[in-house]
């Protein structure tokens, strides 16, 4: 499975443990609940897990950069949810993180998932558009359930179409 972002210069890959340094680089400067590469390394791992990672076509020249974001979800029980995406701030607004988003729910969808489910920072207001644009709905919310700062959640949900 490879998918091409041609307006980001990259494209979408399975991730692999060579990606876990900047993974985590990522989650730390977007404000992510913090896994850590220890989690990160033992969700690859497990069967149920898609891990994907955004990955330029070359590598940034000033830092050498290899990455532009990743998601981390996993199928369970007919139901994919989505732990992280995350995307370093100055590729944002290219369609990376749809990319990822709409690639993991084709995935899912392949493996008999039915339905997606995310949490989502209230005040993250780019996030939720997204979400929604891609047809996710607020079914609930998780009062303060993110913590550094503390935060309630959105839960968002979407159905999936079934493939052949």
């Amino acid at each position: 499975m490879r998918v091409e972002i041609e307006s980001a210069g990259c494209v979408i890959e399975p991730m692999c443990e060579h990606d876990l340094l900047e993974v985590v680089e990522i989650e730390e400067s977007t404000g992510l609940s913090q896994w850590g590469w220890e989690a990160y390394r033992a969700e690859l791992e497990k069967p149920e897990a898609l891990m994907l990672v955004a990955r330029r076509l070359a590598p940034e020249e000033e830092t050498g950069r290899r990455l532009s974001g990743y998601i981390a979800a996993r199928v369970t029980a007919g139901e994919l949810h989505v732990n992280n995406i995350g995307v370093w701030p100055g590729a944002r607004r290219r369609g990376v993180g749809v990319a990822l988003l709409g690639t993991v729910l084709e995935l899912a969808a392949r493996r008999g998932a039915h339905e997606a489910v995310l949490e989502v920072r209230a005040s993250n207001l780019p996030a939720l558009a997204m979400y929604e644009r891609l047809g996710f709905g607020v079914v609930g919310e998780r009062k303060k359930y993110y913590k550094e700062p503390v935060e309630d959640a959105k839960i968002m949900t979407r159905r999936l179409a079934p493939t052949a």
